[in-house]
């Protein structure tokens, strides 16, 4: 090599060097002023419209067609942000957020997020990122600790809780049948699940290969309870036919009414028949951190798995779905696959992420859980729970005591299920009202057939007076109806 191109070498490592200390130094600036104004959007939140104040496609309209040939400055995307983009948000982070399943994007864990995706670390196995691997096992041993399960469950984080349920599946086909990991699956096995399941459930069976007409939906009771009775007939009616019951989904707050299956019943079903238990308790299983509400995880000492959703009820931004299992020898063996690229020397405490699930790619999301756990404590979480579920209670009784609204379920813990009495189309057009104000947002669902309002109390900044905001606007609604 010429000293000529020694020199034009060293340059151009000199001026990348310059180029990436500037992009560095512009990251510096933005970074702040995107911290000052993330901070600026949680403390005025509660002002802005709950529901997003936009037509179907007027993003898509106001956004180029073609990105841009030549890159852009921080500070013009900002500006686009909040022009473009944040009047097409609707504001899950809003204290009034009461449809589904509210939640909370807390400060600690936007730090923790912004931190994982500053590493871009991949935990595909041990080697790749310790720190993925052994704080994810750390955070969630913490969580099952204080949800009260023993320290036989093996924890690994998905997702979503539908990516769970849908591993659960697996497990219990392997369970049953380990040659279908090499064969297929045959069409004979038979998954039980609530009538007020979560639709997931039923997906997560499809994309495995059971098919819908493999999939029995159990009977609920008056208070939307899978039915162990029903269960138990279902199961010898399909052992007569000739097929194979292998799982049955119990719920722990199931998505309509929070109600809560009966867990011990089942598992005594599911143990007598050799099904594997899987317990979704995405929403509610948070509630378990209070020794008082423990009672709602009776039964699941003895599933298979069981799901917590973390971005449900826990402070954490989506998406973060905690999968315990007991037997993670199973989910090893349904999953398992490691070519010659891949290989690492096995040690007994490096646990290799990829080998428990369909993913080979693992984001660093136990970083959140971690900041969340250590900032708020376990005391003031549980303080949060406390007052969402007595907040339930108290709006709960002001739907009793009015004469023109009724509950329509039993309120467990901080959902409460109601109706105007009246059609649907009352019930509906006195949703839309309310949401129209921007104030509020809720949503329904159908219980017994009929249109139900629903609210659930579940954001960190929720105070009573925003639950009160609430019910002003469904009696002002309804008086105008």
């Amino acid at each position: 090599m010429s000293k000529t191109t020694d020199h034009k070498t060293a340059a151009a490592a000199a001026k990348q060097e310059g180029d990436w200390q500037a992009y560095v130094e512009d990251f510096r600036r933005a970074g702040h002023e995107t911290v000052d104004w993330i901070a600026k959007y949680l403390s005025s939140v509660s002002e802005m419209p709950v529901l997003a104040q936009t037509k179907p496609g007027d993003l898509l309209d106001a956004l180029p067609q073609s990105a841009p040939e030549q890159g852009e400055p921080f500070d013009a995307i900002l500006r686009d942000f909040d022009r473009l983009i944040m009047p097409a948000v609707t504001q899950w982070n809003h204290p009034r957020f009461f449809a589904y399943f509210a939640c909370t994007g807390s400060t600690p864990a936007i730090l923790g997020e912004m931190l994982a995706a500053a590493l871009n670390t991949n935990g595909l196995h041990w080697k790749t990122s310790p720190a993925v691997a052994e704080l994810e096992q750390r955070a969630l041993d913490w969580l099952r600790q204080w949800i009260g399960l023993s320290d036989e469950w093996f924890g690994i984080v998905y997702d979503t809780a539908s990516t769970s349920s849908m591993h659960a599946i697996v497990c219990a086909r392997e369970m049953l049948d380990p040659e279908a990991r090499t064969t297929g699956s045959r069409n004979d096995m038979v998954l039980y699940m609530s009538d007020q399941s979560h639709m997931s459930i039923e997906k997560g069976a499809i994309a495995v290969g059971v098919g819908q007409k493999n999939i029995r939906k159990v009977p609920s009771d008056v208070e939307f309870r899978m039915r162990a009775d029903e269960l138990a007939r279902m199961i010898e009616e399909d052992k007569r036919a000739g097929k194979r019951p292998f799982c049955v989904v119990a719920t722990v707050g199931t998505t309509s009414s929070t109600s809560i299956d009966p867990v011990p019943q089942i598992a005594d079903i599911a143990e007598k028949h050799g099904l594997w238990l899987h317990v979704d308790c995405a929403y509610a299983g948070a509630a378990a951190v209070l020794p008082e509400q423990r009672h709602i995880m009776s039964g699941t000492e003895r599933a298979h798995s069981l799901v917590l959703n973390a971005h449900k009820w826990l402070l954490t931004p989506i998406d973060l779905s905690a999968f315990y299992t007991r037997r993670p020898d199973i989910l090893r063996r349904a999953f398992s696959l490691t070519p010659d690229y891949l290989k690492t020397q096995d040690d007994p405490r490096a646990h290799n992420l990829m080998d428990y699930g369909v993913p080979l790619g693992h984001r660093f999301r136990a970083l959140k859980l971690w900041f969340v756990m250590r900032y708020f404590g376990r005391e003031r979480i549980q303080a949060m729970l406390r007052s969402h579920i007595q907040w339930a209670k108290d709006f709960a009784a002001l739907v009793d005591a009015h004469p023109r609204f009724e509950r329509v379920a039993p309120v467990p813990l901080s959902v409460v299920c109601f109706r105007y009495k009246g059609s649907d189309d009352e019930n509906r057009a006195i949703m839309e009202k309310v949401n129209a104000s921007g104030r509020v947002f809720i949503a329904s669902t159908v219980l017994n057939g009929r249109l139900t309002l629903r609210l659930a109390i579940g954001n960190l900044e929720t105070t009573w007076k925003d639950v009160m905001e609430a019910w002003e606007l469904l009696v002002l609604a309804a008086k105008s109806d």
